[in-house]
């Protein structure tokens, strides 16, 4: 009884890392500027996304927990070498994301208590190796995700509710489509943001971690991808009917208002409430930035570990570097604009090609025994895997640019 309370924990724990991983300074800014844009046409994009947010996170957690090991090692296995790029993708994407992070963090503790950005980059930073330095790292993480995922949902809950969205509106665009083209860059952007680069991997390398694999544990894997996919979706969701409610109560001003925004996620909470919906947005900033820099970095470094034994006996103090170069990145340059841009870019190609090895690699059966992968899943899964490749071939353009 004990050992099935101590694995729903961190089951739990795992997938409040992988949503609130994805819950970052990113999602708020997408949910809210697109919102504006598209107003309650975007519905039926935040439906299929978290459908296919379901579907990308089964294949991932499903195959990665049967076999008992990391995507890069499947990798290798399906073809030798391509772990070693696609952990280098993922770190380098990680690491990037990791500054916009922890500038999420510097730009939240100077809305809530007026300390200035430099300053608040090194407090983040700080905060995040503290929890790695902890004799106790990964129960730390867990307590941090719960904590955090909590305050989030908490907090866009109320605001959605205090902007009171028409639903009625909502429910009816779902079947009134005007023009489905132009939802889908929308659709490929907030995907890539909900199990793009480092996040699909987040929940499922921790439970390796954890001890929990293998085929007599797959009830229990399936388990935590719908409680994740369930938080970020819902808290996707929130923002959504947040921003829409805002732009429907106030004038059409205030759509193009949040859509110019620097901040378009803090215009959203500043409409609603004034000071205190600022204040409010300052700290489901706070929450979403802070969880995203642990979970970012503990991903990334765990798609290292196995490439060198090295990186593997010394992983804590790799994952403090992480978030240190990351820090002092955020702290010496600033905005980081064009390193996002380029993240991006990268991001855009990785979901693709990770899925499809995982794919390939649920049907070997020298990696999964005589595991049966469901059909449904690989199918719908190919079928995200072509979308989200052309489209991510779309962002080449950007990352040869920069």
């Amino acid at each position: 009884m004990e050992k099935k309370k101590n694995n729903n924990s961190i089951l739990l724990g795992a997938a409040l890392l992988m949503a609130t991983s994805a819950v970052g300074p990113g999602f708020l800014t997408q949910s809210a500027t697109f919102t504006a844009t598209y107003m309650n046409q975007l519905a039926i994009v935040i439906v299929l996304v978290i459908c296919m947010d379901i579907i990308t996170q089964m294949n991932v957690w499903s195959i990665v927990g049967v076999s008992g090991k990391r995507a890069q090692d499947l990798a290798n296995e399906v073809l030798p070498g391509l772990g070693i790029v696609i952990a280098g993708l993922v770190a380098f994407g990680g690491l990037v994301f990791n500054v916009g992070n922890v500038g999420g963090v510097s730009l939240a503790l100077e809305a809530l208590l007026g300390i200035p950005v430099r300053i608040g980059c090194l407090m983040g930073g700080t905060l995040a190796i503290c929890i790695f330095i902890s004799k106790n790292a990964s129960a730390g993480m867990d307590i941090l995700a719960k904590a955090l995922g909590a305050v989030i949902i908490a907090v866009a809950l109320f605001v959605a509710f205090s902007t009171k969205p028409p639903v009625g509106d909502i429910a009816g665009s779902l079947l009134n489509i005007e023009d489905p083209t132009k939802l889908f860059t929308p659709m490929i952007t907030i995907l890539g943001g909900s199990c793009g680069g480092y996040i699909s991997y987040a929940g499922a390398h921790r439970l390796l971690d954890a001890g929990i694999s293998g085929h007599d544990n797959l009830s229990d894997i399936r388990k935590g991808v719908i409680m994740g996919t369930g938080v970020s979706g819902t808290v996707r969701l929130l923002m959504f009917l947040a921003t829409y409610g805002v732009c429907t109560v106030g004038s059409s001003a205030v759509a193009a208002a949040v859509i110019a925004s620097s901040n378009p996620a803090a215009e959203v909470f500043f409409q609603a409430l004034g000071t205190l919906g600022y204040k409010l947005f300052a700290v489901i900033l706070l929450c979403a930035s802070m969880s995203s820099v642990v979970g970012a970095a503990y991903t990334s470094v765990s798609f290292l570990k196995t490439l060198h034994s090295s990186i593997e006996k010394n992983q804590k103090q790799v994952t403090i570097c992480f978030i240190a170069v990351s820090t002092c990145i955020m702290a010496i340059f600033g905005g980081a604009a064009k390193l996002l841009v380029l993240a991006g870019a990268v991001n855009g190609l990785i979901l693709p090609i990770s899925l499809s090895v995982i794919l390939i690699a649920g049907h070997k059966k020298s990696i999964v025994g005589d595991y049966e992968h469901s059909r449904f899943l690989t199918i719908a899964g190919c079928i995200i895997a072509v979308i989200t490749l052309i489209f991510g071939i779309k962002g080449i353009g950007a990352l040869l640019g920069f």
